[in-house]
């Protein structure tokens, strides 16, 4: 089993956002991150960017003082549907 270099790392951190890591791959990192503090600092701040990202959607979903047409409700969805499905392609 060889060890991760860091971009091999900091790929599969992102795409951990995305999808969940097999289990080689959530061992090899979590071994490199024991070993490197850059990557475990990247990992903790995508972490931090996930959960401050969720906060203000939930935020913006909840406040019924924000008005905007359904159509661009509609339109701004289906942006993020095609770039959801483009990513996991």
């Amino acid at each position: 089993m060889n060890l991760l270099d860091c971009k091999q790392a900091s790929r599969i951190i992102s795409q951990s956002l995305d999808r969940t890591l097999t289990l080689r791959e959530r061992l090899l990192l979590k071994l490199h991150l024991l070993i490197c503090a850059y990557c475990k600092h990247f990992s903790q701040q995508l972490q931090t960017l996930r959960v401050a990202v969720k906060r203000v959607a939930s935020s913006i979903e909840s406040d019924h003082t924000i008005e905007m047409p359904h159509t661009a409700k509609t339109r701004i969805a289906d942006l993020i549907e095609s770039t959801i499905q483009t990513n996991r392609s």
